[in-house]
């Protein structure tokens, strides 16, 4: 063997540190951005808060650098009312998904609902103890930001790949994997994707042996709806198995836990600090950053101006915390800048929702509105993330305003949001002694012109914690 020279030519995605700080920005609450800048103000001299200056203009021109994106793009800046404008009505924090204020209370206090939940501590607790190695371990909690109080993942393993990038170049098994190793924390099966998944978790750890176990798990796999609508002893004629052996099979699938989340912590509203509004300005849905989205830091310019006449080694400390001060007021500039041209294109891509409400809402995607603003799909899922738009029909987060398109009739195409919304009607309007199965409910939804599945109604009625015909039929 004897050395060689060879040239290669490649290509490599190399984050700087002011974009790495963008977008860690970007994708912090408002709370944890208001606590990240009391950090920065108590550890850098060259930065003050400017209480009596101009707020940050969140649609000022161009960006250098396009978050999540590889090249460098200029942001196109949307016509927007200044945001100084004050809307007619009240602008005040509320509850998630509410339409009301909570008069009485202080709402200072009531934004600490917004914090993470005794179950996320929980989970993160463990994976903090687990052999994970780092890259795993942040994979696991992005998955565990995803899981809500039940102890269900809540959101597409598509969409929780989408969060992680471009700092993490993951693949779907990878995720897949960490995802199984957390369904074995405690409490078991928790992070399951549905309630099949979560009952064969904790089969697979059953202490007990033998065909009831192995009868249990293949009812919890694929026969979970047979159970419900055939009860045991037709279930057992339809799987030719000995009734006592169903029986047993079915008390097994009793002492597992549906729900695994539910024991931790009590169910309680979540408060939050919206980070836009959208208002009605002659006849037009305008947009508006709130103050949360725009805090006012500037550069000190004592401090700035000692650069020049002192000694060398405090000039270069005072220069490094200029940089970094201008990094900071850089980066809290693209992020307010983000945020209102996403919440102006929801605003757009859904006045219909905002006119008619839930009914008229349409399927939307993040990839559209990442086409449309000419950004990474990352980057508006971190913008729908932990951000809220208060709107006249209440404060939603960003991501309330995306769901998936089911085929009409006509061509057109109805999004799951807005046909929850007319199977709540529909059930709303039922009468107490005849409710409406879930397959009447589907011949009523094509009527209307939206032709879907029973199982999928079932789905959403599920979906909004809303009974089957036959409880609510006891319950009237």
């Amino acid at each position: 063997m004897k050395p060689t020279l060879q040239l290669r030519m490649g290509q490599q995605l190399t984050l700087t540190p002011q974009l790495r700080q963008a977008i860690r920005l970007l994708q912090m609450s408002s709370m944890e951005l208001e606590t990240e800048i009391n950090l920065a103000l108590e550890s850098n001299p060259l930065l003050e808060r400017e209480d009596d200056a101009e707020p940050l203009q969140g649609e000022s021109g161009a960006q250098e650098d396009s978050i999540g994106d590889t090249a460098d793009t200029a942001a196109a800046e949307p016509e927007e009312t200044p945001l100084d404008y004050e809307p007619d009505w009240d602008f005040e924090p509320f509850a998630s998904g509410s339409s009301g204020s909570n008069e009485g209370e202080d709402r200072l206090e009531s934004l600490q609902g917004a914090a993470t939940g005794s179950l996320d501590e929980h989970l993160l607790w463990q994976l903090n103890l687990s052999p994970l190695s780092a890259r795993d371990k942040a994979i696991g909690r992005a998955l565990i930001d995803a899981i809500g109080d039940e102890g269900y993942l809540e959101e597409p393993l598509e969409e929780i790949l989408a969060t992680l990038r471009p700092e993490i170049e993951a693949e779907l098994d990878e995720v897949c994997a960490v995802l199984s190793q957390i369904q074995h924390f405690d409490p078991l099966g928790v992070g399951a994707r549905t309630l099949s998944e979560c009952l064969c978790v904790q089969l697979r750890a059953c202490e007990e042996t033998g065909p009831a176990l192995d009868l249990a798990t293949r009812i919890a796999h694929s026969h979970l709806e047979d159970l419900a609508r055939l009860g045991t002893a037709k279930l057992a004629r339809q799987l030719r198995e000995d009734e006592d052996l169903v029986e047993h099979a079915v008390a097994l699938l009793r002492r597992m836990d549906p729900r695994p989340g539910a024991r931790y912590g009590g169910e309680r509203p979540e408060y939050v600090s919206p980070d836009a509004y959208a208002f009605k300005q002659a006849g037009v849905w305008r947009v508006g950053l709130a103050p949360s989205c725009l805090p006012r830091v500037g550069i000190n310019r004592h401090y700035e101006s000692m650069i020049g006449v002192a000694t060398r080694g405090d000039s270069s400390y005072l220069r490094a915390q200029l940089q970094e001060a201008r990094w900071l007021i850089r980066s809290l500039e693209t992020r307010a800048d983000t945020i209102l041209r996403v919440a102006d294109c929801i605003v757009r891509q859904q006045s219909a929702f905002l006119e008619h409400g839930p009914e008229a809402m349409r399927p939307l995607v993040l990839r559209e509105i990442a086409e449309e603003l000419e950004l990474h799909e990352s980057t508006i899922s971190r913008v729908t993330t932990r951000k809220y738009l208060h709107t006249p029909r209440g404060t939603f987060e960003f991501k309330h305003f995306f769901s998936s398109g089911v085929s009409t009739v006509d061509g057109g195409s109805a999004s799951s949001t807005a046909i929850q919304a007319m199977i709540r009607r529909l059930i709303e309007a039922e009468s107490p002694r005849k409710p409406l199965s879930d397959q009447r409910l589907a011949k009523l939804l094509e009527t209307e012109g939206v032709t879907v599945a029973r199982r999928t109604v079932a789905k959403y009625r599920e979906a909004m914690n809303i009974p089957s015909s036959n409880e609510r039929q006891r319950v009237g």
